[in-house]
């Protein structure tokens, strides 16, 4: 009987070895998937921090050439400015100068009138001191 008892627990904890082997190589096989689903998990991270720090850059060139942008169009409105001052100053200036030349126009027309009437009143007395 206790050779019996011992081929039971012989049998017995060889069926729990073999219980235990199959969960290891289970557990080790579980362990594997895990392994590589994290891996692939870390590789899509990597692969999207990577784009996300070369959006980042190019965000940064895009953001550093707007404000460059926008300070070349700020210098531009100003000249923009600067040059309309400058037309209606020279417009000022334009007009002043057509509004004296119209009248320098008006009293050349003016003098010429006198000076012809001049001429004539000056040929009618020496005509009438030559008659004399």
């Amino acid at each position: 009987m206790e050779e019996n008892l011992k081929g039971r627990l012989i049998l017995i904890l060889g069926i729990s070895n073999l219980i235990f082997v199959l969960l290891w190589v289970s557990s080790c096989n579980n362990e594997r998937k895990f392994k590589f689903a994290f891996n692939k998990e870390m590789d899509t991270r990597l692969e999207s921090e990577k784009k996300v720090f070369e959006f980042d850059k190019i965000k940064a060139v895009l953001e550093e050439k707007v404000n460059k942008v926008q300070q070349e169009l700020a210098q531009d409105k100003a000249a923009l400015e600067s040059n309309k001052k400058s037309l209606a100053q020279e417009q000022l200036i334009s007009s002043s100068l057509k509004s004296e030349l119209d009248k320098i126009s008006r009293l050349k027309e003016a003098l010429e009138e006198d000076l012809k009437e001049a001429l004539v009143k000056g040929k009618s007395l020496s005509a009438e001191k030559t008659r004399k």
